[in-house]
């Protein structure tokens, strides 16, 4: 029995010394390992996705476009023997290249191709800027407004403000109408002017006996095909929508009749007067108008 125990004891501390050397020679072969790939890992350059794979990766899109607006890639006619390759332009790339030299690598120029044809083929832009306005005309008058008078009809409205008794605002709108609609119709402004003359004294609120409203005496149920739908009678009172009326009433008259002087008696609902006052009366006007405005005079005499 005492032998036995003795035994068991020997065996146990026989057990522990293997062990030992077991975790003894793990631990040494582990710190050779690592001393051995610290040697080999000194000086390494950058790992990449397609490093790990085996594979060179090829430049992207977004690469080849750098390169050429960096003017890392050669220009067209210069991808000679001499010519630096694109990997070599990016640091990353070279030092992956350097790392994987003995690897498979992409076909020989490939790269060099493709940069060549990222120069020749431009990115195009994602957007276009807009034209800007003349930088001169900015400077003159910068808060110009589309709607803004001509230097005619500035001179024709201080005239017409000191001769009517009338203020600069509130004839303005209907003088800017009458550029804006007499130019789509094909007619001279001032003879819209004159018609607003000789028709209500350039009186926006004027009503006559027959039931004419506004600066050109529009009557509404003539031309409610021209006012618009759902439109009341007081909306010629607004002097835009007035004179925009009356221009498309006398140009109807010039369609129908085909003369100015014709159109200008039916404008006044006077077709049956031989003399043709009315008509004398609106281009003596107007002639007076051209003048006001500046024109020569002999481009008036020709209107009249």
């Amino acid at each position: 029995m005492k032998h036995a125990t003795r035994f068991k004891a020997l065996a146990r501390q026989a057990g522990g010394a293997a062990r030992s050397l077991a975790h003894g020679a793990v631990l040494s072969v582990g710190l050779m390992g690592m001393g051995w790939l610290g040697t080999q890992g000194a000086g390494a350059a950058d790992v990449r996705y397609g490093d790990v794979l085996g594979l060179q990766a090829e430049p992207t899109a977004s690469e080849l476009a750098m390169a050429s607006v960096l003017s890392f890639a050669p220009r067209r006619g210069e991808m000679g023997a001499s010519a630096p390759s694109f990997a070599a332009s990016i640091p990353s790339l070279a030092a992956s290249t350097r790392l994987h030299e003995s690897l498979p690598v992409a076909a020989p120029g490939l790269i060099e191709r493709k940069a060549a044809r990222a120069v020749a083929e431009p990115i195009p832009p994602v957007f276009h800027q807009p034209a800007l306005r003349d930088i001169a005309a900015l400077v003159d008058n910068p808060f110009e407004d589309e709607g803004a008078l001509s230097d005619e009809m500035e001179r024709v409205r201080d005239w017409i403000a000191d001769t009517y008794q009338v203020s600069e605002e509130t004839i303005e709108p209907a003088l800017a109408a009458a550029e804006t609609h007499a130019e789509e119709l094909g007619f001279d402004p001032l003879l819209i002017v004159a018609i607003m003359a000789v028709e209500s004294s350039f009186n926006h609120r004027a009503v006559s006996n027959m039931g004419a409203l506004g600066l050109m005496q529009v009557i509404p149920r003539y031309h409610k095909d021209k006012i618009g739908p759902n439109r009341g009678r007081n909306v010629l009172f607004d002097p835009e929508v007035n004179v925009r009326v009356g221009t498309l009433v006398l140009h109807e008259g010039l369609q129908r009749y085909g003369s100015m002087q014709r159109a200008l008696q039916y404008y006044n609902g006077a077709l049956n007067d031989p003399k043709a006052r009315y008509t004398r009366k609106v281009m003596a006007l107007k002639k007076r108008l051209m003048l006001i405005a500046g024109r020569d005079r002999s481009s008036a005499e020709q209107a009249s």
